[in-house]
């Protein structure tokens, strides 16, 4: 008896889907709720479980191709009667190994013959080999010693003239070349002295440090916070002396000898592959909002030094009592979801010639996948706080790249948050998708010098900065509106008074 499995029904929007895989081939056998194929839709790619067990006996729809849900994908029939014959053959074919393990019994006969090479035993005669010791013959080399004509070489003794070579140490008088010190004038070429001082002073001092000029504490200490190795410098100053405009000048040389970071090479390289049908959701709709409506982008630069400081303090607690980790993107979308409640206009949609103002604040969370962006929504993000929305982000982050969303967790969201400082961006201008009317692209958090007012005082400081940039469509959102979300959200941020939403 066999039965056909249909594309089940995968989200209240979604109406169709394409098969991109098969798991399973003809012939295979499946069991219940285990994974038959994957389907890909303009939400999703999910595996489609098999809602009974049995054998595939036809595939229906093969890959690449588009049905509607409801369409037969494959039928499956009993496969309880071919499991038999799937048995028979191991057991035909264990016989077939006992065959050649029998065969191996003759093996040890083979051993047997080994023992025959007993017989090198009678290779005793070996050690009739004592005519080694007759190899003692060769203390007969002792003529050798005949070669005493060697001590002959001692008539080089008979050189003992040589030591009337003695009178070299009368080159003692080369001492008496102790006119060198007469030399001494040299000091009139007052430039030499002037070296001898600066070598016999580092000599004294003990800061030669293996080079041939003076180092003064000052620039050794340059040397030492440079990273400079003082042996490998030569001093260009008087006599050799190393000076300050030497160390700079190896310093530049240190940085410049660092080897670039290796950049692995794509095998994509000069390949061509077709566009997934996520890629190309993605694709047609990116194009049909920038066509359908009247995009643009502001943006603010916050001090987030004050949020930084509370994260930094209780991140710890936080994980423990959480198990998740604090970023800095809960902050951001807490204080998005408050700005938003305070002007809807950023999180209302059009339709036709109406303005739409939604009760609540669902905010799509974009995630980076292998397969392409996806945008899963937190619901009621304005009901949330710190701890809320960690949860929320880390699972649905989590389970976006391990393809385990349903399709309706990818729709119905009001507004966009995108991260893309995750990867080092500054910012960027994003594109909303209609039918939303506003994105959120927050940039790297990272440190630099800004002007702080203190008691009415300016002074600069290193700060902990952000850049936040809206895009918006401009049909409904003008720019006084997207600038006062901004500064909503920029108030919110540089308090940083988050301790009371922190939810630990």
């Amino acid at each position: 008896m066999s039965e056909s499995v249909s594309l089940p029904a995968l989200g209240e929007s979604v109406t169709e889907g394409t098969v991109t895989r098969w798991l399973k081939n003809v012939g295979d056998r499946v069991e219940v709720d285990e994974p038959l194929l994957e389907v890909s839709t303009d939400k999703v790619d999910t595996e489609i479980p098999s809602p009974v067990a049995g054998i595939i006996e036809a595939i229906l729809v093969q890959e690449d191709e588009t049905v509607e849900v409801g369409t037969p994908l494959v039928t499956i029939g009993d496969g309880s009667a071919p499991a038999a014959p799937i048995a028979e053959a191991p057991a035909a074919e264990a016989p077939a190994a006992e065959a050649p393990a029998a065969v191996a019994a003759p093996e040890p006969v083979a051993p047997t013959p080994a023992p025959v090479a007993a017989a090198p035993p009678v290779a005793t005669p070996a050690p009739v080999t004592v005519p080694a010791p007759v190899a003692a013959a060769p203390p007969v080399a002792t003529p050798a010693p005949v070669t005493v004509p060697a001590p002959v070489a001692a008539a080089a003794p008979v050189a003992t003239p040589a030591p009337v070579a003695t009178p070299a140490p009368v080159a003692a008088p080369a001492p008496v070349t102790v006119p060198a010190p007469v030399a001494a004038p040299a000091p009139a070429a007052t430039p030499a002295p002037v070296a001898v001082q600066a070598s016999a002073a580092p000599a004294a001092r003990g800061s030669h440090a293996g080079t041939s000029g003076y180092v003064t504490p000052i620039v050794r200490k340059m040397a030492n916070e440079a990273g400079v190795d003082l042996s490998t410098v030569s001093g260009t100053g008087v006599g050799g002396r190393i000076r300050k405009e030497d160390i700079v000048q190896a310093a530049s040389a240190v940085s410049t000898a660092v080897a670039a970071p290796a950049i692995e090479i794509s095998p994509l390289r000069g390949t061509t592959q077709p566009m997934s049908r996520l890629r190309k959701v993605v694709a047609e709709r990116a194009v049909i909002s920038m066509q359908s409506s009247a995009q643009l982008t502001t943006v603010v630069e916050v001090d987030v030094t004050r949020v930084a400081l509370l994260r930094d303090r209780v991140k710890g607690a936080f994980a423990e009592k959480t198990g998740n980790k604090l970023s800095f993107l809960p902050f951001f979308a807490l204080a998005a979801a408050e700005a938003l409640r305070a002007i809807p206009i950023v999180n209302a949609t059009i339709d036709g010639d109406t303005i739409v103002y939604p009760a609540q604040e669902n905010i799509s969370i974009a995630v980076d996948t292998e397969r392409g962006l996806l945008t899963p929504v937190v619901r009621n993000a304005g009901e949330l706080d710190l701890a809320g929305f960690a949860a929320q982000i880390a699972d649905l982050a989590a389970r976006t790249r391990d393809n385990k969303l349903k399709p309706d967790e990818l729709s119905g969201g009001t507004f966009t948050l995108t991260n893309t400082g995750s990867r080092g961006a500054l910012f960027d201008t994003p594109v909303v998708f209609l039918p939303q009317s506003a994105i959120l692209g927050t940039g790297i958090v990272y440190k630099k010098p800004l002007v702080v007012t203190n008691d009415g005082l300016d002074s600069i400081a290193i700060r902990s900065s952000v850049y936040l940039a809206l895009s918006y469509d401009h049909r409904i959102i003008d720019g006084a509106d997207a600038a006062s979300f901004l500064t909503t959200m920029k108030t919110r941020l540089e308090a940083g008074a988050f301790e009371g939403d922190l939810g630990i």
